[in-house]
């Protein structure tokens, strides 16, 4: 998949319709993704077949791109429900079966919980 193909895809997903503040919720822009996981991926080959994990994934736009580069599976990871809920609607809008999220606080001391939701 070239650049600007990946940047186009990018610029359907669905972002924060109102970010917590306290959560330091922003969106990643198509372009930047497009560009980071590009690079990643052509330069270091490090995305297809490989597991990605997104850690703070928000909306999934990094997931989802790294999808779309034919990673093996992508692991969206955030605190916040609502984030989660939209990466869930884009996910479901691309029809990637290799990815999948799950609620958690990765500052959180128990890992124990984290092995129990995969």
């Amino acid at each position: 998949m070239k650049l600007k193909q990946l940047e186009s895809l990018l610029q359907r997903v669905e972002g924060f319709e109102r970010p917590k503040l306290l959560l330091e919720q922003y969106p990643t822009s198509p372009h930047i993704a497009a560009c980071m996981l590009y690079t990643i991926h052509t330069r270091f080959d490090d995305i297809e077949n490989k597991l990605v994990a997104d850690l703070g994934c928000g909306c999934g736009v990094l997931s989802i791109g790294a999808a779309m580069l034919n990673a093996g599976l992508c692991l969206g990871v955030d605190i916040d429900e609502d984030a989660l809920g939209i990466f869930n609607r884009n996910a479901e809008e691309f029809e990637l079966a290799n990815v999948d999220m799950v609620q958690y606080d990765v500052c959180s001391k128990q890992t124990d919980n984290l092995s129990k939701k995969i």
